[in-house]
């Protein structure tokens, strides 16, 4: 009833874990990977980073706000830390990120070293330093995506931001490039202010919103991607019940994404949603994600 694949890798379910949840260890990927149909790595760079310091999360009304600022090991350490991953029960997307193109070619090669099942790239990511604002320019996004798809052999997907009026242009770019899936999205700026202390809550001043709050911006950003590129797309964005997952597939995705829901229900949030999926598809006789993929764009 819930499998599904992308770019050839199948999934025994559409649950996909977010980059930077849980992703930290291969011991918390293991544990995740009972109930997902993916399991995704933290954010990993060229060189060991610390992050910011906290505060550098906060939960609000609507969903969570964060500038952990993409604290890691650095490729070398993960090597020798996670050795392979290919022998967990589900495939493992690994995610990397650098600061300018030629460390993302880098890091790239270096992942492929972990057999992965695919390789995602953070497109979004506040630290790079390259001309063309890549998560807003869909020329850019092509340039990077081919300089790393020429380094790996693995399927390559790439990570974009919300923060973009043309979403669906920069996803077009990054497929011209030689992506061969899209995920969307990461989480978009914002800022929180505490009246008593007259100051931002975290410690970065601003951060990345993820939550309850991102979910319609997120499901607006794959219904515009799916309208543009012929590959399938990781939505990603305030998943938090089998509900939400069935509105992620009927904007376009073939995979959802989930990060915050276990903060609001555990690690059991991935179990949870899939049986509430099968309950809704049992309930609208659905037979499997393939009915309902894409179905928001009936004419």
């Amino acid at each position: 009833m819930l499998e599904t694949e992308i770019s050839g890798i199948k999934l025994r379910n559409p649950l996909v874990l977010a980059a930077g949840i849980l992703g930290v260890t291969k011991e918390s990927l293991r544990r995740v990977a009972r109930d997902a149909g993916a399991v995704t790595t933290k954010s990993i760079g060229k060189k060991p980073r610390k992050g910011n310091p906290n505060p550098s999360i906060v939960a609000f009304e609507h969903g969570l706000i964060n500038s952990v600022g993409l604290s890691n090991p650095g490729i070398d350490a993960v090597l020798s830390e996670f050795g392979r991953l290919d022998d967990l029960e589900v495939p493992v997307i690994m995610s990397i990120f650098a600061r300018k193109k030629e460390e993302l070619a880098e890091v790239a090669a270096k992942a492929e070293k972990l057999n992965p099942a695919m390789i995602e790239i953070d497109m979004s990511c506040p630290v790079f330093e390259y001309e063309g604002m890549p998560w807003d320019n869909p020329k850019t996004t092509e340039e990077i995506v081919r300089s790393v798809k020429k380094a790996i052999k693995r399927p390559l997907a790439v990570k974009l931001s919300p923060n973009t009026a043309r979403i669906g242009e920069v996803a077009l770019g990054a497929e011209r490039g030689g992506a061969d899936v899209i995920t969307a999205v990461n989480t978009l700026p914002g800022m929180i202010i505490n009246p008593e202390a007259g100051l931002p809550v975290l410690s970065n001043r601003t951060g990345g919103v993820s939550g309850p709050a991102l979910k319609p911006i997120a499901i607006r950003a794959v219904y515009e991607i799916y309208e543009k590129v012929s590959i399938p797309i990781i939505g990603v964005g305030g998943v938090t019940t089998g509900r939400d997952a069935v509105e992620m597939l009927m904007a376009g995705a073939s995979a959802v994404g989930v990060g915050s829901a276990v903060y609001y229900r555990g690690v059991e949030a991935f179990a949870k949603i899939k049986e509430e999926m099968e309950e809704w598809m049992r309930s609208n006789n659905v037979r499997n994600v393939k009915e309902i993929r894409g179905l928001a764009h009936r004419r």
